[in-house]
């Protein structure tokens, strides 16, 4: 299963916060140590705060934070949250599949996702960035220049 790039990133988000020690990091300065577009960062960011992942604060003070329950969340379960639970193939889209009615392929489909989402259940972020993954991401630091903004 591909994960989508929107995914990817939140997870890089994520895995990037677990290891701020003491450091405010902004949106902007996230999007820069991982190479990506600000408004896809900031896309990503906010929908880990509607998920209760990330904490971001504006003005003084302010910046990104993981929250505790960030620090606990398993993969798999961020992952189902931001995929969502749709098939893996699109046996409903027009035209629909003529298979549809006697297919066994989307049950055996839908079997392999959800043992993907079952490994993915027994990693924790705060698995995630240990060594050697922990040291790399501290190393990231954003482009030099002006970095405003959460």
């Amino acid at each position: 299963m591909r994960l989508t790039a929107f995914t990817d990133l939140s997870l890089r988000i994520v895995m990037r916060l677990a290891v701020v020690d003491g450091e405010a990091l902004t949106t902007r300065s996230v999007a820069g140590m991982l190479a990506v577009p600000y408004t896809h960062a900031a896309k990503a960011v906010a929908r880990l705060s509607e998920m209760g992942l990330v904490e971001a604060r504006r003005g003084r003070g302010g910046g990104l934070r993981l929250t505790p329950e960030g620090r606990t969340a398993t993969v798999g379960a961020i992952v189902r949250a931001l995929e969502g639970g749709g098939d893996v193939v699109a046996c409903e889209d027009d035209p629909p599949c003529p298979l549809r009615a006697a297919c066994r392929l989307r049950g055996e489909l839908r079997r392999a996702q959800e043992a993907f989402f079952a490994a993915l259940d027994e990693v924790t972020v705060e698995s995630l960035v240990a060594g050697p993954t922990g040291p790399v991401l501290v190393a990231l630091r954003p482009p030099e220049g002006p970095q405003g903004g959460v």
